[in-house]
């Protein structure tokens, strides 16, 4: 038995240590968030983003918590981690952000910024759920050809995945504003990242979204540093 559970702790640790930082960061504090609900020692009433509360209680804390709490242990809870890890996992050592971590967790700052943005205008406390709808909507647009399939039923192309996803949750008898929310600001990030400056005009060839230097010195470490690596890495 202690050979079997070994087996399966150094299975999950393997696989843990694989997910790239910003996903794994993202997963574990999640998980932690629920935990806590879970087991009494933080109550969700204390997590959702309420603007009155930030304002005049100073529980700025909640800017933060209500993009962690998505929902109590369930199989809903059970889904939203698999698409967490799994379109956050793909963007993040994909393509797209291959070795480029701070670069993520700017596009996941630039979400969540604008989705706060938004929330007043909207009955939605948990933002969670929107942030990982747009990190599935802006996977599809950057993988216009990979064929997807839902339950075995039919075909459709990665960009249609949201869309579906919404569908099949309206049907459900789930609002469909938080799906909305995420697909919006997915359009907003993709637009001004991978449109706009391709486009004749104003905007040709400019950098819409920048990385602060701070973020990049969190994630890859000193210029000189990051330089050297460069260097060390390039083929002779």
């Amino acid at each position: 038995l202690r050979s079997v559970c070994g087996f399966f702790w150094m299975s999950f640790d393997t696989w843990y240590f694989e997910i790239p930082p910003v996903t794994r960061w993202y997963l574990t504090l999640s998980v932690l968030t629920t935990a806590l609900c879970f087991f009494d020692v933080v109550s969700p009433f204390t997590l959702y983003l309420n603007f009155r509360l930030i304002y005049e209680k100073y529980e700025i804390w909640r800017i933060f918590t209500n993009f962690l709490f998505f929902g109590m242990p369930s199989l809903d809870f059970v889904f939203h981690m698999y698409f967490l890890v799994r379109y956050c996992r793909l963007l993040e050592e994909g393509a797209s952000f291959q070795g480029r971590s701070a670069d993520f967790f700017t596009m996941i700052m630039f979400g969540a910024s604008l989705m706060l943005l938004i929330a007043p205008f909207s009955s939605v406390f948990f933002l969670g759920s929107s942030l990982t709808f747009m990190m599935v909507y802006v996977w599809g647009r950057r993988n216009h050809t990979v064929p997807m399939n839902l339950l075995g039923l039919f075909n459709f192309p990665a960009p249609y995945l949201p869309w579906v996803l919404l569908t099949f949750s309206t049907l459900l008898g789930a609002s469909p504003v938080v799906d909305l929310i995420g697909i919006f600001v997915g359009h907003v990030y993709y637009y001004l990242e991978d449109v706009a400056p391709r486009v004749k005009g104003r905007f040709y060839g400019c950098k819409l979204i920048f990385t602060p230097s701070i973020i990049r010195y969190l994630f890859e470490g000193p210029a000189q540093v990051r330089d050297m690596r460069i260097h060390f890495n390039e083929p002779g």
